[in-house]
């Protein structure tokens, strides 16, 4: 099947990657399309509800069992002094199983309150162990930078600190809620440090990011892809998909990219290890880093291609393309770390918003992707799937004249690889089935051989006695005379 010319592309409006809202921040997909702001707002709200109606339940419950003791006790009428005692005590049982019910239900069993940081003491065995080396630096930078704030950095580094105490004590509830603790430190903080410390905006915003580094440092390695979830499910599954995908061709994306192009290889390898290096970052600001250099090597590219500036529908199927050919290592888990644990801010606008809404838009496309997104038949992209055939096999059956001799020779040793993988499929099919044919036959053999020997069985009698000699029982006769001689006479 030969290529279309024209293709209709990918396109994402951008009001698509705002905030169903209508806030004017970015959406997210792990937020079902809200902003970081009006997520936790809806987040809340529902979380209010549940325990209103989990309460309204309890005394429902409480209310129904009153009932029924009073009935059953006006049934009874009077009773004698032991049973009186028994109905007592099956009363304050009945109150205490309420009570229970109703602190289990109630919101000073939940996660502790953003008054509940400073009440931490005691210090945390985790803490105070011998931290690594990075961690190590970190802390000294971090102390550094606050001495310039004088009091107001000394504040910070003591609420800080309290907040990795916290965590610390946190570490057995679900990663939501110590992601929602984590945004609510950043929240406290920053309207904190507007408030009490009359900090600029601007340096709030810098105070943050080392925030963000030093405690995101300190519990990366407690929060990023924990256990109890399943994003290291979600990686495989991901990087599987990928690797099914590996067939895709630029062209089929519509990428207006000419990798031909020194400079434009050169921008793609960039972009590929960007993508790629976001995993060896612990920091959320700093793996939102490597995605929004990524994205940069990518307008570069398009730019040099172009010759002229890239716009939002050139940009996406590029990236695309990119998380295609790099196929980045856990990348789900960094997604949702970086959802979890990023100053919310920075997702909300910005470049590094920007790009990262993008990033998630691409992974969806990717795992939705399908025949109709790359203008395939259903057939044609199943064989793709399958390995039965490469599209590339068709496409290089009309290269110009002044295509790069490098590339067809790829494209050739590719098709090669791509028959020999083929026929050793071929091989090993019948290999099988020779092998089956071996075991039939043999079985079959052996079962013939049995048959005979139960119907014909061999009876084998013991050997005869050996015959003796001629006068082996003549004893007495052992002193006759030697036989007799011949006699020579001379004559």
């Amino acid at each position: 099947m030969s290529l279309k010319s024209e293709r209709r592309g990918i396109h994402v409006d951008q009001s698509e990657l705002l905030c169903k809202k209508g806030c004017g921040y970015y959406g997210n997909s792990a937020w079902q399309g809200f902003c970081s702001k009006c997520w936790r707002e809806e987040y809340h709200r529902a979380r209010q509800k549940q325990i209103q109606e989990d309460w309204e339940l309890a005394e429902r419950l409480q209310r129904e069992e009153e009932e029924a003791f009073a009935s059953s006790q006006s049934n009874q009428g009077a009773q004698s002094l032991t049973f009186s005692k028994f109905e007592e005590k099956k009363t304050n049982e009945k109150t205490r199983k309420v009570t229970t019910v109703k602190k289990f239900f109630s919101a000073s069993s939940r996660v502790g309150s953003k008054k509940e940081i400073p009440e931490v003491k005691a210090p945390s065995p985790s803490i105070n162990r011998q931290t690594s080396i990075e961690t190590d630096r970190v802390s000294k930078e971090f102390i550094e930078f606050l001495k310039t704030y004088h009091k107001t950095g000394q504040e910070i580094y003591k609420q800080t600190k309290l907040f990795l105490e916290a965590m610390h004590y946190k570490r057995e509830l679900s990663i939501e809620e110590q992601s929602e603790f984590t945004q609510d430190f950043y929240q406290n903080m920053a309207e904190r440090m507007q408030t009490r410390g009359k900090v600029p905006p601007e340096r709030v915003e810098k105070i943050m990011d080392q925030i963000e580094k030093y405690i995101m440092t300190r519990l990366y390695k407690h929060v990023f892809c924990p256990e109890t979830t399943d994003d290291e499910k979600k990686d495989l599954a991901i990087q599987k998909r990928i690797r099914a995908l590996h067939w895709v061709t630029p062209q089929m994306l519509c990428v207006p990219v000419n990798e031909e192009i020194p400079e434009v290889s050169d921008m793609v390898v960039k972009a590929i290890t960007d993508i790629i290096e976001m995993d060896s970052k612990r920091v959320p600001r700093d793996k939102l880093g490597c995605i929004t250099r990524c994205s940069q090597h990518i307008f570069t590219a398009i730019r040099i291609t172009k010759s002229e500036p890239a716009s939002a529908d050139d940009f996406l199927p590029t990236l695309i393309y990119i998380v295609l050919k790099g196929n980045p290592p856990r990348l789900q888990s960094n997604i949702q770390y970086i959802t979890r644990f990023c100053n919310p801010s920075r997702l909300m606008t910005g470049e590094d918003g920007y790009y990262f809404t993008n990033l998630c838009c691409a992974v969806a496309f990717i795992e939705k992707l399908d025949a109709q997104s790359l203008n395939l038949s259903q057939e044609d992209f199943d064989r793709y799937m399958s390995g039965q055939t490469s599209p590339r096999k068709q496409e290089s059956e009309a290269w110009s004249p002044g295509a790069c001799l490098g590339v067809k020779q790829m494209y050739k040793n590719l098709d090669l690889l791509s028959q020999l993988n083929e026929r050793q499929e071929r091989i090993m099919s019948e290999a099988k089935k020779l092998e089956k044919d071996l075991i039939d036959w043999t079985d079959g053999i052996a079962k013939e051989v049995q048959d005979i020997v139960e119907k014909y069985p061999l009876d084998i009698k013991p050997p005869n006695q050996p015959l003796a000699a001629i006068d082996s029982e003549n004893v007495e006769n052992d002193k006759l005379p030697p036989p007799l001689q011949p006699q020579v006479y001379a004559g």
